[in-house]
């Protein structure tokens, strides 16, 4: 199990944009650690990339710092943090239940990751957690990714001043919507609420981008990356915003 190469931490591995974080930082050289809740789907994607580690383990739960962490034999010189969460309406509607879930799983996931990690964190190192533009841009039927991206920004902060004498840098990745099944099932929501057909919402959704465009998994994992440069040191703490020009705030 011993390795020399310096290891990447993938949480949320399994999912449409996590398998192909995996595949980009296993490319670039880095030994990479697939966390996920069901040993089934990490054993499909550890056929996908070879020499990849798997580890069984719900970042929404205490169990999971020690079970990643005994997982690590090397210098962590990135994690990510790409757990999702449901989205369960809108402010007015969501359940409280729900969006305690959402920062759960979110921003008590991305603590958890770095608690497991700490030991192994070195200089260079970056903490990354990805958190969609919706933390930025409120909107009326996502309250559940709103709230907790929000708190995420604010946690990376954070995190960026407890390390930054370590060297270790924190960042934020906030793509827009990207273009994956579970968007699909989100504008197909909308579209049942709002009497119009999923395409529809989906038109609707990429007018709401500068470009008109989604965005795309390769483009978010070259976001992240980029981060591994060491010319990255200089984005400690900030959001990079990868969501195709949809942000109006200044």
């Amino acid at each position: 199990m011993s390795t020399s190469q310096e290891i990447a931490i993938v949480v949320g591995s399994t999912g449409a944009m996590g398998r192909v974080i995996t595949r980009r930082l296993s490319e670039v050289g880095l030994q990479v650690l697939a966390v996920a809740r069901t040993a089934d789907a990490l054993a499909a994607l550890a056929l996908e990339v070879p020499g990849l580690r798997t580890c069984v383990a719900d970042i929404a739960d205490d169990t999971a710092i020690e079970a990643i962490r005994n997982q690590l034999d090397a210098p962590v010189r990135m994690l990510v943090q790409g757990a999702g969460v449901a989205t369960a309406g809108g402010v007015l509607d969501a359940p409280t239940a729900a969006i305690n879930e959402a920062v759960n799983i979110k921003v008590g996931g991305m603590l958890r990751l770095v608690r497991a990690a700490d030991a192994q964190l070195v200089r260079g190192s970056r903490l990354v957690a990805i958190g969609g533009h919706y933390g930025f841009e409120p909107t009326a039927y996502a309250a559940t990714a709103g709230v907790a991206n929000a708190a995420l920004a604010n946690l990376v902060r954070q995190l960026s001043w407890a390390y930054g004498a370590r060297g270790v840098t924190s960042h934020l990745v906030a793509p827009g919507p990207v273009d994956t099944e579970r968007l699909r099932r989100v504008a197909s929501a909308r579209g049942a609420r709002d009497g119009l057909s999923t395409e529809a919402v989906l038109e609707q959704m990429r007018d709401e981008s500068a470009i008109g465009a989604f965005t795309t998994v390769e483009q978010t994992t070259w976001g992240i990356a980029m981060l591994l440069a060491p010319e990255a040191d200089a984005l400690a703490g900030s959001t990079l915003f990868m969501d195709a020009g949809r942000r109006k705030g200044l």
